[in-house]
Parts: C-alpha cells; structure tokens; sequence
C-alpha cells in the first residue's frame, strides 16, 4: 500500500482506498468479492498488508493474529539516540474526546508491545533508522510507542515527530531538518516484512517491499549531511 491511501472508506477518505481498488480489481475479473483485511496500516504508512479473499482464508488468518504467529516488521526513522534494542510493553487506549488518537494507558488500555532494533544513529542528525516488530496490534501501536519513549517518528505530527528537538539555534541543522520534512511528508514508517502460514496450503510464506522513494530520499539526506558534517568537523 503507498502513503497516502486509507485501508477502507471512512469519514474523509471515500473514494482513493485499498478497499475500493480491490472491489474494482474483482469486478473487472466478475469475481465475487469482499474486503476482509487481517491487518491495517495508517493512511500515511506504506508497505505491506494481509487481506484475506475469503471467510474461511479470513478466519484461520485472524487466529494466527491472535496466536502472535504472523510476523510483521516495519522500518522507522525516529528522532533521537535510542537504546540498541528493546522492547516497549505499555498499554494503549484512545484519547479522551478524540475519535483518532491513541495514549499510553496502563490502567485502561489494551495490552500492546513493540520489539524494535536501532540499525543506524548519527550523532549530527540526531535521527535514528530502526526495525520494528509487532508483537500486537493496536492502532497507532509504533507511534505511540516510541513517542511515549521520546522518540517519536520523524514528522509525525499527531505524535510530537513533527517539531525540531535539536538544534534549533543552529540555522544549518534546521534547514536540514526542514529539507527532510519536505522530502518526507508523512511519518516516516514502512511496512517492510510480512511473513504467516498459508491458510490452505498450509506453507510458510514470506514477503518484503522495498522502501518507498520518499523514505530513500530521507535517508540519502542522512547520508549527505552526515558526510558534510563529518567534512566540517575535520577542518
């Protein structure tokens, strides 16, 4: 799924979803069909999906959800130095009056936890690449979870990714950041794995999407200013 597409029609998204081009795909071949999605991607997150194409296909899938045996990894590019690895283990629940937002909720919410992998951190971006595993999941699982670590994902901007967090005196770090912010205008999270046992033919199976034009050229500016900071740095 690219950025910018909703799984399913809701208020706001009608018409540019997953759901629609799969009914108009199946239409076209005069199949039957129904949208049973296993699992779910925010809007401006890009990757992989599962989609079930029938009830029973549907039902085996979601028990694999439930047992934790469908795999799923994702790529993220957060702000700041995280730990090496770890793993976030806090309950989320919805914000109050919202419809939309999630919160960390330990009395309340539902059980969730995130394993996540740091692959790379510079010091003169302050920005770090990580890989992520569900272990659940809850909507907005990976943003909440690493904005309640206070490294929320880069522009995300209902999660606090959207803001400058270093820097700001610095005029050549800003224009960095908000060069990034403009090559990537969404958070910066991809689906990137996905891996479950075939519900007819019972064979393991696995996929994998590569990174989307936006997320590459965010890292390419990584490299860039990384490289000219190091230049810098040497006299």
């Amino acid at each position: 799924k690219p950025a910018g597409m909703a799984v399913h029609p809701s208020q706001g998204n009608h018409g540019n979803t997953l759901a629609n081009g799969l009914a108009d795909y199946f239409r076209k071949k005069q199949e039957a069909f129904v949208f049973r999605a296993v699992n779910r991607l925010d809007k401006d997150t890009s990757g992989l999906l599962l989609v079930a194409k029938n009830g029973l296909s549907s039902s085996l899938l979601s028990g694999q959800v439930e047992r934790r045996e469908i795999c799923r990894e994702y790529l993220a590019a957060v702000c700041g130095k995280t730990d090496a690895c770890g793993t976030v283990s806090v309950p989320i629940g919805r914000k109050e009056g919202s419809a939309i937002q999630r919160i960390p909720d330990p009395d309340h919410g539902e059980a969730a936890a995130t394993r996540y992998e740091r692959l790379l951190y510079n010091k003169n971006t302050d920005l770090s690449l990580l890989r992520l595993r569900l272990e659940t999941g809850r909507t907005h699982q990976i943003r909440v979870h690493m904005s309640w670590q206070g490294h929320p994902l880069f522009n995300d901007e209902r999660y606090g990714g959207d803001r400058i967090l270093k820097g700001t005196t610095f005029s050549k770090y800003k224009q960095f950041i908000e060069n990034c912010f403009a090559v990537m205008p969404r958070h910066a999270l991809h689906a990137q794995s996905l891996g479950f046992v075939h519900p007819m033919t019972h064979e393991a199976v696995y996929f994998e999407s590569e990174l989307p034009d936006d997320f590459r050229a965010l890292l390419e500016k990584w490299d860039t200013y990384a490289a000219a900071s190091k230049e810098s740095d040497n006299g």
